[in-house]
């Protein structure tokens, strides 16, 4: 990237110290030009929500720690929260550019406007609505103004041809939620601060700070429940972070954790009347059987121990999620919640009760409305399977893409990388030239998180607690810089004078997201204010979790009781299974330049079992070729026991070497999620 479209701040020397449960990280540099003052925000780096302690001066970050007055998050911060003072200060792209002959070429942002709106223009013109593509990225949800205007615009644009990070993440989730309760976003969290017993299934939420259950301080809520005398057990093919604090851990194979829900599901109930449409489907799922294909022993014992504890709870994330079964887990794991009448009520599975709630600004989403035209694949509350966006090119003649890098966070990203390159035009609203933004025609960079105000509309309705929080904006906007709210209402404003259709939609792009927050608050159920939070600079606790009673309560929607009969079908996985794993100190295909972030030891590396390696004639520290069914990478090879043998497990977002590349993007769950975990391949010397 060259230093006309770029800038670099200066880097500060860092320091973490052990605090209480947990790690305790907080960074200082840097010289004051006067006296320093004390901010409060939130990090909207991941689903945390953590709260920050800012000391800033003359427009620099003088120091970062956890702001202990934060009522969800108590002060926890992790090395992400630091490095907002690089992702603030470091190399990104400052004003538009437009992609020439001999390179990049900075741009006026009236020019950028014109010519991405006149180019998506003509080719909705010529090759109608559906010749636009569209990929939001994870980070699109961590920024008020992108969900305020850019779905806004987006949806402007009237294309079928919608993707997201959603389906190779939490779309089983979402799917679940929609069908049992009505509604996508009416997930269930665990009350993990008043539960007794505590049943994690591929997850680590000592790493992800808890993922669809907004959790931070989770290893000093983990000795909490201890301390109360209550118990965590964990069901991973590694054994994680937040496996190694488990008071039991049960190795698994990869892609059979429906095997072992099922038949946890069918234990129950054997003490418990009705349900009758769920025992016919669990019926030929025995304890036996399941032992012999998950590999996890005394699967009766704990299905027992989990009925039997005075309130329980089971948690699901991307382990279970990015599997072959991955909405019939999700489905299990809440039946299990509903039939030990651990649903809705303290201590279970909860739903949140937040001062904005996502339902009333969102609409149900709907199923199978539309399909792909290569495969045919279902569309749900919007969107199709991303797996499926590098062979509907050619359809589609324009990409939006927005704070998002598909080719290294998607299936076979190689396959996608060749197709981005035969697009007729590709806008990328992104402050950095990525592995995807490089075949932008245009790129529009947007300001940085501690340059725009902040309310979190998504992470408050997930987490484990109700509480509600306003972060002005650390600093101003740089002169000539804009915000991406700006940049989406321009968009917006521009091409709705050319397609009248939804015109009056392209006024509420004029509001502000901060006017547009203020009456969500004022119209909601707490009837809060941005007056009244701003009095609240550490946020405003709403109490704990509380019951909310269901309108709908459908236990076995027949599309999930339908894929569950599937399961009885599986047998044991033989071979090499391939899993991925999430570092504190990244998040998917982003951060992954930061120095701060990525000094020490390389992450990208294959884990395997000592006793796999040697049966393949392989030694720690090789160089190995992993080969799956969709393409092979080169990557070094580390021994630990820490890993089920049979199992080797391999990180996605590295530009050097990723498991979605190794992700083939024609093997996908019922709910059109990515098949991310269990994939057979073969490991051999490079």
């Amino acid at each position: 990237m060259s230093n006309a479209v770029a800038g670099r701040g200066d880097s500060v020397a860092g320091r973490g110290r052990l605090a209480g449960a947990g790690v305790d990280w907080g960074w200082a540099g840097g010289e004051t030009g006067g006296v320093a003052e004390t901010r409060f925000g939130s990090c909207t780096l991941c689903e945390a929500l953590c709260g920050l302690e800012f000391q800033v001066d003359s427009g620099r970050v003088l120091s970062i720690k956890g702001d202990r007055l934060d009522p969800l998050s108590r002060g926890h911060i992790c090395p992400k929260g630091v490095a907002l003072q690089d992702l603030h200060e470091g190399e990104r792209l400052r004003t538009p550019v437009r992609k020439t002959a001999d390179g990049w070429e900075e741009i006026s942002w009236d020019e950028a406007f014109d010519l991405v709106v006149e180019r998506l223009a003509a080719i909705r013109n010529e090759h109608g609505r559906n010749a636009v593509g569209v990929y939001l990225g994870n980070p699109t949800v961590h920024s008020l103004g992108a969900l305020t205007h850019g779905t806004t615009f987006l949806s402007l644009l009237r294309t079928r041809n919608r993707f997201s990070a959603t389906s190779v993440d939490q779309l089983p989730h979402q799917l679940v939620a929609s069908l049992m309760f009505g509604h996508q976003f009416l997930i269930p969290i665990p009350d993990i601060d008043r539960t007794d017993f505590f049943l994690v299934i591929g997850a680590n939420p000592m790493v992800s700070n808890g993922s669809i259950m907004t959790v931070p301080d989770f290893a000093r809520r983990r000795a909490e429940l201890r301390e109360r005398g209550g118990r965590m057990v964990v069901v991973d093919p590694r054994r994680t972070e937040t496996a190694k604090i488990a008071d039991t851990h049960h190795f698994i194979r990869p892609g059979t954790d429906a095997a072992l829900l099922l038949a946890m599901v069918g234990v129950v109930l054997e003490k418990v009347e009705g349900y009758d449409e769920v025992r016919e489907i669990v019926e030929p799922i025995t304890v036996e059987w399941a032992e012999s294909v998950t590999g996890v022993t005394g699967i009766r014992a704990l299905a027992q121990e989990f009925a039997a504890a005075d309130t329980a709870v089971a948690y699901g994330r991307t382990g279970v999620s990015t599997q072959a079964h991955g909405a019939v887990c999700q489905w299990a794991i809440q039946v299990l919640n509903v039939i030990t009448g651990n649903l809705d009520r303290p201590g279970g599975a909860m739903f949140t009760k937040p001062a904005v709630d996502l339902l009333r600004i969102t609409s149900a989403g709907g199923r199978d409305r539309w399909r792909s035209s290569v495969r045919g694949l279902s569309e749900f509350a919007g969107e199709l399977p991303v797996a499926a966006l590098a062979e509907e090119i050619g359809g589609i003649r324009a990409m939006v893409v927005s704070a998002g890098n598909p080719v290294l966070s998607t299936p076979d990203g190689g396959k996608l990388d060749k197709a981005l390159s035969t697009l007729d035009f590709m806008v990328a609203v992104d402050p950095k030239i990525n592995e995807t933004t490089k075949h932008a025609d245009v790129i529009l960079p947007p300001t940085t998180a501690l340059e725009r105000d902040h309310y979190d509309l998504v992470f408050h309705a997930l987490a484990v607690r109700n509480t509600a929080k306003f972060s002005p904006a650390l600093f101003p906007k740089p002169a000539g810089a804009r915000h991406d709210w700006e940049i989406f209402r321009e968009l917006g404003l521009r091409y709705a004078k050319r397609f009248r259709d939804k015109w009056f939609k392209a006024q509420l792009l004029r509001l502000s997201p901060t006017r547009i927050v203020d009456l969500l608050l004022r119209t909601g159920s707490r009837k809060l204010s941005l007056r009244t939070l701003k009095k609240h600079p550490h946020g405003l606790d709403l109490g704990p979790l509380t019951p909310r009673g269901l309108d709908k309560l459908d236990i076995a929607p027949k599309f999930l009781a339908d894929a569950a009969r599937e399961v009885g079908k599986m047998t044991a996985p033989q071979g090499l299974l391939l899993i991925g794993r999430r570092h504190l100190r990244a998040n998917n295909s982003w951060m992954n330049d930061i120095p701060r972030l990525t000094k020490g030891k390389a992450r990208s590396h294959l884990l395997m079992h000592p006793d796999d390696l040697k049966g393949h004639g392989l030694g720690d520290g090789d160089s190995v070729r992993v080969r799956s069914a969709a393409g092979e990478v080169t990557a070094t090879v580390a021994a630990t026991e820490d890993i089920m043998p049979g199992v080797v497990s391999l990180p996605h977002g590295y530009a050097e070497v990723s498991a979605n590349d190794l992700t083939d993007p024609a093997v996908l769950d019922v709910s059109g999620n990515a098949v991310l975990n269990g994939v057979p391949v073969t490991v051999s010397a490079a």
